[in-house]
């Protein structure tokens, strides 16, 4: 009996698009802070590596399963296509068991409104991450810039908090040169022997995009090629001591920027992941959010999507692969049943998420990633930040993004709450009209709103609404405008203003813990119970995520997809 047919193919929810800038969690700030130090060369233009030559096509059809539509299985599905030859057929399916593409990557509508979309997870991309770019090129995706990323007038403002005392603040208003000559009148040379090292560990990172390391079949002998198992080998703390560079600069500045990008202090995270935390030159994010890099790569790819959709098991015959999965239809809360074969499967998702029964079982299955478990919130206010709640005097020169390091050892401080707090932006309200009460039949009373902060925090825990409450200013409410005429502040009563007035929570699975190590997952998953021969062959089971302990990133997600995607590609190209 044949199997019964997939369900129609979905596709991602359109969205609207938005003009508010975007800022990643004070990446503006430290881009402010080292991007003068002197700038990278712009990335060369990626090639794409032609497919072995055929001098006959393949009259059958090549059937490939994609496990995941965030960074690495869109990439998977967007490569495959590109590398093929144009005679040699490919069907690329994609399942993903979330309502939308792209993962990590995702937005929610501040006050429910599409128009005002904001980050949720991943937030920003930078000039070397090259998949992105290019991608976003390719699709005429509207780019927007992180120095650029505020709507509002006020100077935007970093601070790197300590639980004390601000280590280190620095605003964009100020003269670059007098910034650097402060820096390092600080510091030394520190900053710029971070940024010599940086350059160069991620010279050398960038070298697996071309030949002769790509395409690579083991993770674990091109780092030690390319010399990068000596930064990964060892912590943040002792490749920055190793090089130079003082413990104050590592502490005050470096430590804040693996805080906000990996929740992981210096002792924890190993060197490489460290120095990706620094590449920071050129920051931007997309108009509407990251995930339509994503959903662009799919559509490109001519995939099959289908949302709603886990894949409860994977069985393996005779070189081929019987992917049983479930849909589910939200709507009509029905859930639909499919059977389908394949000649190769790219799980692109963590295998401990994804609950798949593999029969025969997986010779050496990966063990579990253990995650960073990561809160964010998104929450409006009419206040700006409270100058008291970090012991400030005045809002002069007050932080609008913060940053934060480890407390003194002598601190009666023993744990930040939060790892940042970041004013992405100010955002305009829904009109609040409302009706007399004895009279329904007249016309509303409806008040003019004025823009309010839209914040962005990341912290270990959930955060109760009362110490979010304190670290407000509810005494004063700051009126933003768009136009070119400068912000005013007015002291107002705050008896009739709510400090939160809109609040979305999400717990992520967010990152890896990233401790020091020397061996990375295979990129090939085998059987029990397989011949040798069996991994030379055309398909095959294939694994992306062993990339997460090595840069845990969208770009590096992103490589690894393509990655696998020349290999399928190469040998069935090669097989056939």
């Amino acid at each position: 009996m044949a199997p019964p047919p997939l369900p129609s193919p979905a596709r991602a929810p359109e969205r609207a698009s938005t003009r508010g800038r975007q800022l990643l969690l004070g990446i503006l700030g430290l881009i402010a802070l080292l991007w003068f130090l002197y700038p990278s060369r712009s990335p060369e233009p990626q090639s794409l590596h032609k497919a072995p030559y055929l001098q006959s096509c393949p009259e059958e059809t090549r059937h490939i399963a994609i496990i995941g539509a965030g960074s690495a299985g869109a990439s998977a599905a967007y490569y495959i296509n590109r590398f093929r030859q144009p005679c040699h057929r490919v069907n690329i399916t994609v399942y993903e068991r979330n309502h939308y593409v792209g993962g990590r990557t995702t937005t929610v509508n501040v006050y429910d409104d599409s128009d005002e979309p904001a980050e949720l997870g991943g937030s920003i991309f930078v000039k070397v991450n090259r998949n992105l770019v290019s991608a976003a090129e390719r699709f005429d995706l509207p780019v927007n810039s992180m120095r650029k990323a505020s709507t509002r007038d006020e100077p935007e403002v970093l601070g790197i908090w300590d639980g004390q005392e601000f280590v280190f603040t620095q605003s964009d208003a100020g003269n670059q040169y007098w910034n650097l000559a402060k820096l390092l009148w600080k510091y030394g040379m520190s900053p710029l022997r971070t940024q010599r090292l940086m350059k160069k560990t991620v010279g050398a990172f960038l070298k697996m995009y071309g030949g002769p390391y790509f395409p690579f079949k083991s993770l674990t002998e091109t780092a030690l090629d390319l010399g990068l198992l000596s930064a990964t080998a060892v912590t943040g703390q002792d490749f920055l001591q190793a090089n130079g560079i003082s413990e104050k600069f590592a502490h005050d500045i470096i430590q804040a920027s693996t805080r906000v990008n990996y929740a992981q202090n210096l002792p924890q995270i190993h060197g490489l992941e460290t120095m990706v935390c620094m590449a920071i030159e050129g920051g931007m994010s997309i108009q509407g959010g990251n995930w339509q890099i994503f959903d662009n790569m799919i559509r490109d790819s001519g995939a099959a999507l289908f949302l709603n959709t886990s894949v409860n098991s994977i069985a393996r015959d005779a070189g081929k692969y019987t992917v049983k999965a479930t849909t589910l239809n939200p709507v009509q809360d029905v859930r639909a049943s499919t059977e389908s074969t394949y000649d190769a499967i790219i799980l692109a998702s963590p295998l401990q998420f994804t609950n798949i029964t593999f029969s025969p079982p997986l010779s050496s299955p990966p063990p579990p990633i253990p995650y960073v478990s990561l809160h964010v919130t998104l929450f409006t206010s009419p206040f700006p930040l409270s100058p008291s709640a970090f012991n400030l005097q005045s809002s002069a020169g007050m932080p609008t993004t913060i940053l934060t390091t480890t407390p003194p050892p002598a601190s009666a401080v023993k744990e930040i709450p939060f790892n940042s707090i970041s004013t992405l932006r100010t955002v305009l309200p829904p009109v609040n009209c409302s009706y007399p009460e004895e009279d329904s039949e007249s016309k509303p009373q409806c008040k003019a709103p004025e823009r309010e902060y839209l914040y962005k925090i990341f912290s270990p825990h959930q955060l109760n609404h009362s110490y979010i409450h304190s670290l407000l200013d509810t005494r004063t409410t700051t009126s933003s405008s768009s136009s070119s005429s400068s912000s005013s502040s007015s002291s107002s009563s705050s008896t009739d203003q709510k400090p939160i007035t809109w609040i979305h929570e999400k717990r992520w699975d967010s990152y890896p813990y990233l401790p020091a190590r020397m061996v990375f997952e295979d990129l090939r998953l085998s059987f029990q119970g397989a011949d040798e021969d069996d991994n030379d062959d055309a398909g095959g089971l294939w694994y992306t995520s062993g990339i997460e302990e090595f840069i845990s990133s969208m770009e590096t997600s992103s490589l690894m997809g393509m990655n696998v995607a020349r290999l399928v590609v190469d040998e069935g190209a090669l097989k056939r």
